[in-house]
């Protein structure tokens, strides 16, 4: 989440902004692992740039809750916190319930014509088969549906939570079956909310949250080894 405050466009925090994106993408891409320690000096001579700009990107990662400093004894990506992520996924499920209902209660007109690039995506186009292309769109999903109820502060903080969690989903699609779950799930969520059937769908989408909620609890190190060794293009 983008949580750190505003910056200028001065050299020091450009600088300060490409290291805090660079190493945001290396731990969700698993090139820096949970438990992993490293020194501001060796980011800043991977990243080629002076010490500054990498202290006040890990200060930014600090707060967001990816990175903890070490006294004497550098960074250390945080390990994974399973409790955590558990509460994280509760609030997903309230926000995204709370979409739903909303979005039911519309006329079908305005629902259907709101959710329509959904149903290309999920119902009427073929489906992808790679899945982290598929993660990427999961994600895509859920957001959209909060994003349509028209509420920019839930969308704001459900944007948020979702970059929190988004380390963990993408271990929850290296499986067909999750691939596959996903499809289904997203177009029974979709024809439930065009029928305004509001238990319905929440039922449905509550279910297809718990699955991933309880994907976090089989999260091993060999899984994370492995997603780290997938090829990342």
């Amino acid at each position: 989440m983008s949580t750190h405050p505003q910056r200028g466009k001065g050299r020091p925090e450009a600088l300060a902004e490409k290291v805090y994106q660079a190493l945001k993408n290396d731990i969700f891409e698993f090139r820096l692992m949970p438990g992993d320690r490293f020194s501001e000096s060796e980011i800043a001579e991977r990243m080629e740039v002076s010490r500054t700009p990498v202290r006040q990107a890990l200060f930014w990662l600090e707060r967001e809750g990816y990175v903890e400093v070490w006294f004497r004894s550098g960074w250390q990506i945080k390990p994974f916190n399973f409790e955590y992520f558990e509460e994280l996924y509760d609030f997903r499920t309230v926000l995204e319930r709370e979409a739903v209902r909303r979005l039911c209660a519309l006329p079908p007109l305005q629902c259907a014509e709101t959710l329509t690039e959904l149903k290309i995506f999920w119902i009427d186009n073929a489906r992808l088969e790679d899945g982290k292309a598929v993660s990427l769109h999961d994600e895509a999903f859920h957001m959209a549906l909060v994003s349509a109820t028209g509420n920019r502060e839930m969308a704001r903080v459900h944007a948020e939570l979702t970059e929190k969690i988004r380390i963990i989903r993408r271990l929850d699609f290296t499986r067909d079956d999750r691939v596959d779950a996903t499809y289904r799930e997203h177009a029974q969520i979709l024809r439930a909310i065009f029928q305004q059937h509001t238990e319905e769908a929440q039922r449905i989408l509550t279910d297809h949250i718990a699955v991933s909620k309880a994907e976090v609890r089989k999260i091993t190190l060999h899984m994370l080894q492995q997603a780290r060794l997938q090829p990342i293009e």
